[in-house]
């Protein structure tokens, strides 16, 4: 909120008019028009959504984000969900899983399933999917460096349940590019990173056609200080780079990009990020369409998930975070998510409890039951105010590609850190806005009450769960076959050092019980790790 007559921004620094009407969107440069910049739902440049239908013809997919200790303990946790109305899964993997260490490896001490799941073997997996129908529930992997190995795990356990390949639903993130630029959880050098990514949709599209092989992930580019913009920009900028190197790899644009699919964040600035979903989609088809010479309306689609930012929620008054997930899972559904996760309000004090974790889930089904906002198809569409800020932010992440594009690219720009940099600049600028009182944080600048009541029942991760977990790895490598283990590794090994898909060469080795951090060390030995300067 602002005094009349002060400027008013977004929080991408967008000016906002107090009022907005026909002469704002001729004002557009170019000037709006709805032909070329709305069109119909399911149609190009699917501004409105990417189905003619939308929620109506089939609600969006409530995919809870969960995973902790063991795989026991998250496939009781994915049971409950389901159990509570959950429609899909989408899996966290602890440090050493995604750091491609077994969880026995000294790295990994103290850190084994305390922010996702451990996975080391194919014996995990076959637990953490236990008695969970597979060729009815997708399933989402939030994986990156070792998601081939993720996803040739997975692959091995829907078959021994006898489930074919070919009729798998699911998406896998893979998306190693904004690990470089904001996580950090690489492994390999980018150029054989992005090998091992085109080698998964070169799989996926015979073996697994129905798998969406990766997640382009402006998820966390937003969580490390991103503005609006800057998401929608650097996030497509990665979209650029994998369609890039698929196409290098050999493969049609018009084959492999229908299973490419995206993750954003969902803030609370409702306006902006339900203008934000509809110009991502809209400037990605143009430049499917445009760049690429997509010609299947299904390559030229941008469907996301979305998740409710973790960024926005507050030790301090965490009851407060219910009121800013049903905001941002609002804008969500309002901009045509094709799924979602809200997060638990105490989730900036530790993993969702069960109590926290279904309120969430029922956050979803209130919107979706109760609210009527699914009913209409893109409701806001041809709204002024929402309509000047999608065409406002597409113009101005095109400008921000064509500056990555300028500098060679989204590899050589990362190389160079120009994406990390202008994150940390709006990072830093955020953090002074709140410190200063200029960016109203409830609860924590202004609100705040002189007495704080203590922290809600949290979460408890028991020490003995490392121990349980280790000890089922070291029985996975006791009664296996040692002579084949070895002999798949170095077959994955020849593969690696010439030219080779990899991802049969992983699903061989996975299958002989090779373990997630033996397949990481023989890609380790050939690649390299990559240490940024």
């Amino acid at each position: 909120m602002s005094k009349d007559g002060d400027p008013v921004e977004t929080t991408a620094g967008i000016p906002l008019a107090p009022l907005y009407d026909e002469g704002s969107l001729r004002a557009l440069t170019p000037p709006f028009e709805p032909a070329r910049d709305l069109g119909a739902p399911g149609a190009f440049p699917f501004t409105r959504g990417v189905h003619a239908t939308m929620y109506r013809g089939k609600p969006w997919t409530m995919r809870q984000y969960a995973g902790f200790g063991t795989a026991e303990e998250s496939n009781r946790r994915y049971k409950f969900l389901l159990a509570s109305g959950q429609t899909g899964l989408s899996v966290a993997f602890d440090l050493p899983t995604q750091m491609g260490r077994d969880s026995d490896h000294p790295l990994a001490r103290g850190e084994v399933g305390r922010t996702g799941v451990a996975i080391s073997s194919i014996d995990d997996m076959h637990i953490l999917l236990d008695g969970i129908p597979l060729d009815r529930v997708s399933v989402s992997m939030t994986i990156n460096a070792t998601a081939a190995t993720l996803l040739a795990l997975y692959i091995a356990v829907v078959e021994d349940q006898g489930v074919p390949a070919k009729a798998l639903r699911g998406t896998i993130q893979n998306d190693i590019l904004k690990e470089y630029i904001a996580r950090g959880t690489y492994i390999y050098p980018p150029a054989p990173s992005l090998r091992l990514c085109a080698d998964t949709f070169a799989f996926c599209q015979t073996e697994v056609p129905r798998w969406n092989t990766i997640s382009i992930s402006g998820y966390h580019i937003r969580e490390a200080g991103s503005d609006a913009v800057q998401e929608v920009a650097f996030t497509l900028a990665d979209g650029i780079a994998y369609v890039d190197a698929a196409r290098a790899a050999g493969l049609a644009v018009d084959a492999f990009a229908p299973r490419l699919s995206f993750f954003f964040n969902a803030h609370a600035n409702l306006l902006e990020e339900i203008a934000k979903f509809r110009a991502a989609r809209r400037l990605w088809a143009r430049i499917m369409r445009d760049r690429f010479g997509a010609k299947d309306p299904r390559a030229q689609m941008l469907r996301f998930h979305a998740q409710t930012a973790g960024s926005t929620l507050t030790a301090e008054q965490p009851l407060n975070n219910v009121v800013r997930t049903t905001i941002e899972a609002l804008a969500a559904v309002l901009g045509g998510a094709q799924s979602l996760h809200t997060n638990g309000y105490d989730e900036a004090l530790a993993l969702p409890t069960e109590a926290s974790a279904r309120l969430a889930l029922r956050t979803q089904q209130i919107l979706a039951d109760e609210t009527g906002v699914a009913n209409v198809v893109d409701p806001v569409g041809g709204s002024y105010a929402v309509e000047a800020l999608t065409s406002e932010i597409e113009a101005r992440a095109a400008g921000l590609i064509a500056e990555i594009d300028r500098r060679g690219g989204m590899l050589a720009a990362i190389e160079a850190g120009f994406p990390q940099r202008e994150i940390e600049r709006r990072a830093l600028e955020h953090q002074r806005a709140i410190e200063s009182g200029a960016r109203v944080v409830v609860g924590v600048n202004k609100h705040a009450d002189a007495f704080q009541t203590g922290p809600p029942p949290l979460h408890r991760l028991d020490p003995a769960l490392e121990t349980a977990q280790i000890a089922r790895l070291r029985e996975t490598r006791a009664k296996r076959e040692g002579s084949k283990t070895r002999a798949a590794l170095d077959a994955l090994a020849e593969a690696a050092r010439g030219t080779d898909n990899l991802l049969p060469a992983i699903l061989a080795a996975i299958k002989t019980r090779a373990t997630l951090g033996e397949i990481a060390d023989v890609l380790r030995n050939i690649f390299g790790e990559y240490h940024p300067a």
